[in-house]
């Protein structure tokens, strides 16, 4: 700085030593401007800067958390919710008075909104406490959140309890509601898979809850429709209070079941809301069955038989000719063929079942192929065989097959199998013909086909062209621990391909619950498949919603990758019945359905409250229960607890030079000087 002074001076003093031709006076005092400026300039070059602190003080804050569900009003004695009320305006204006900022959130509040407690209304659909915690601690993440009063029942019926989850903060519970149970019967959930097999058994489990009927016995009925399919009469032990059953129910044909489980009402039940549940259930044609033959034994057959037990969607049938015969009565719905038609015809008759049948067929060629017949079979391939010649080839995966798709992972372990022979000659793709894989020869990749898909529309034919397929499983199962996945799955996906459609719907559109109420966001999730099931996103899906009046609703949406559903919004009850179209592949898909949605208040649905688990939570951080008689005793004990008020500093670093104020000083500066000169005749 020293020698910013110096320059300044030295500036100033080279300026203006001469004789001027105004006043000595004025000389010094123009001097001065300059050196002022220059030695400021100087300054600036160094590079200073200005540091500002900011401090702020937070108060502690405590958040009134109410549940506001119609559960506390229904049944907490009106004298008391009315005391705990204006308990929680006059703990409120309390803890403000000794320095708190006390805000409200509620069940329904929005997140950023807090509630206003001169304005609660307890209409909440719908209780999901853990929701209501969790979201007040996300929304005072970082700042100085001292406690939060939670104001409820303790019944929960959204979301999971809040005794699973880790809050930071002390809670201190107020307890409303009636411990009194009710007399009454209800069915407290189904447990049941939204996938059954056609033609297979499966299970259907009720769980009943009951208070007052403890030693008795309920009625309890399976429907469909106005039909009772079964009934049974179920015990209702002494010392508990729930008690479960099972239906058991044989698949009728594929398509979408609604089934009903109803408690028969009893004399002095408190409400029959809560007597029935509904089970949506998808009914699928079963198992894939698959025929594994052969015309004679070969490794081969071992590795198929391998890979499609691998997957618990097929069941196997094995016919070797001359060995193990096919009867005359087996069902498939497809057929791998390994060497058929044979030289010789070898294996004819299983051959012609197949045929008779209109099967689809997985043709596998080897030396005992007669490749004369094969190629009249019309299978998407011809072959011209130059005499018994063979190449030895691995396969390679065609990127312009796009019905299923290989991934860079199978690619690789494709490229490490030992080559295998297929006949060496010219191969012609009939019409719609397409090769999932190509022959490489040694380095050399060619546009051979070495697994090709073809034939007529109403029996769909796949052809690979070697019997050495079982050396690339054994390889891979070396390489990569018992695990040949790359090798299973072709030929899985080879067969679903035949198959498409045979087991599953390429679109499938469900209700997102087993029944919605009427305050309830209705929502659909929807799945949508390529041509081997795998999953496709952001697939365009025109739905229509009919009611029982007949009146439609239109929606269009698309399956976006996140999963997330089509939000329809509250329905009137009743039973509605969609039907969903979508494009997929070029190939119109439809799908249809029921949902259900019900008059039926879960809030209404369990009258006891849970004080217990507002114990719990109070106590896990360190607090206690309290009743709407002792808020006032809640109000000393919050500020006995001595919450203090944050002190947050917040430094501020800038470049003096970044300043503009200092520029315009230092350009008044410099103008007052030049103007002073100019008007004293300064040249």
């Amino acid at each position: 700085m020293l020698v910013c002074l110096l320059v300044g001076a030295g500036y100033a003093a080279l300026q203006y030593s001469a004789k001027a031709t105004w006043s000595r006076r004025l000389n010094y005092a123009l001097a001065a401007l300059r050196f002022a400026v220059v030695s400021f300039l100087c300054y600036l070059l160094l590079g200073p800067f200005i540091k500002s602190t900011t401090t702020h003080t937070e108060q502690p804050t405590v958040v009134l958390a109410v549940d506001n569900s119609q559960s506390v009003e229904l049944f907490t004695p009106k004298a008391v919710l009315g005391q705990a009320t204006s308990g929680l305006a006059r703990l409120a204006e309390t803890l403000r008075g000794k320095g708190f900022s006390v805000e409200t959130r509620t069940l329904t509040s929005a997140p950023n909104r807090p509630a206003r407690l001169d304005s609660l209304r307890f209409s909440a659909a719908s209780t999901d406490l853990d929701q209501l915690l969790s979201g007040t601690r996300e929304a005072y993440d970082g700042r100085n959140l001292a406690a939060t009063v939670l104001l409820s029942d303790g019944l929960v019926n959204q979301g999971r309890s809040p005794a699973y989850s880790e809050f930071s903060f002390p809670i201190y519970s107020v307890a409303v509601g009636d411990t009194v149970p009710k007399k009454d019967l209800r069915l407290t959930g189904l447990t049941y898979n939204r996938v059954a097999f056609s033609g297979n058994k499966f299970p259907i489990e009720a769980e009943l809850g009951f208070e007052g009927y403890a030693g008795g016995a309920a009625t309890v009925e399976l429907r469909e429709g106005g039909r009772v399919l079964d009934s049974r009469r179920v015990a209702l032990p002494a010392g508990r209070r729930r008690v479960r059953t099972t239906f058991q129910l044989t698949a009728p044909a594929p398509g979408k079941r609604r089934y009903e489980v109803r408690i028969t009402p009893q004399v002095g039940e408190f409400t029959e809301l809560n007597n029935a549940r509904t089970a949506f259930i998808e009914i699928v044609k079963g198992k894939l069955r698959v025929l594994l033959a052969g015309a004679a034994p070969h490794p081969d057959l071992k590795a198929l038989r391998a890979a499609i037990l691998a997957n618990d969607n097929f069941d196997l049938t094995l016919a070797i000719s001359g060995v193990l015969p096919l009867k005359a009565d087996a069902d498939f719905d497809v057929a791998i063929l390994h060497q058929l038609p044979a030289q010789g015809g070898l294996g004819n008759e299983i051959l012609a079942q197949v045929k008779a049948r209109k099967t689809p067929a997985f043709y596998i060629l080897g030396a005992q192929s007669d490749l004369a017949a094969y190629n009249q079979l019309g299978a998407g391939l011809t072959i011209q065989p130059r005499g018994a010649q063979t190449d030895e080839v691995t396969p390679v995966p065609n990127p312009g097959f796009a019905r299923f798709a290989t991934d860079e992972e199978a690619a690789r372990r494709y490229a490490e199998y030992p080559p295998a022979p297929v006949p060496f000659g010219d191969y012609r793709l009939g019409a719609g013909a397409e090769a999932a894989l190509w022959q490489q020869v040694g380095r050399v990749r060619t546009q051979k086909p070495l697994l090709v898909f073809g034939g007529p529309q109403d029996r769909r034919q796949a052809t690979l062209l070697t019997d050495g397929s079982w050396q690339w499983r054994l390889s891979e199962a070396v390489a990569h621990d018992d695990r040949p996945e790359a090798y299973d799955r072709l030929i899985i996906r080879t067969l679903q391909l035949l198959t498409q459609n045979a087991n599953k719907k390429r679109l499938d559109v469900y209700p997102t619950q087993d029944a919605f109420g009427t305050q309830d966001d209705v929502t659909l999730g929807a799945e949508t498949y390529n041509a081997v099931f795998e999953r496709l996103y952001n697939q365009k899906i025109d739905l229509t919603l009919t009611d029982a009046k007949q009146q439609t609703r239109r929606f269009s949406f698309a399956n976006a990758e996140d999963g997330s559903p089509l939000h329809l919004g509250p329905l009137p009850a009743g039973l509605y019945k969609y039907q969903a179209r979508a494009t997929l592949g070029g190939q119109a898909q439809q799908d249809a359905g029921e949902l259900l949605v019900q008059a039926q208040p879960l809030e209404a649905l369990e009258s006891k409250a849970d004080h217990n688990l507002l114990a719990q939570l109070s106590r896990r951080s360190g607090s206690r229960l309290y009743y709407p008689s002792q808020l006032d005793q809640l109000a000393q004990d919050i500020e006995k607890a001595d919450y203090k008020p944050v002190i947050s500093a917040e430094e501020d670093l800038k470049d003096l030079i970044n300043l503009k104020w200092i520029f315009f000083v230092i350009l008044a500066f410099l103008t007052v000087e030049w103007v002073v000169r100019k008007y004293s005749g300064s040249v």
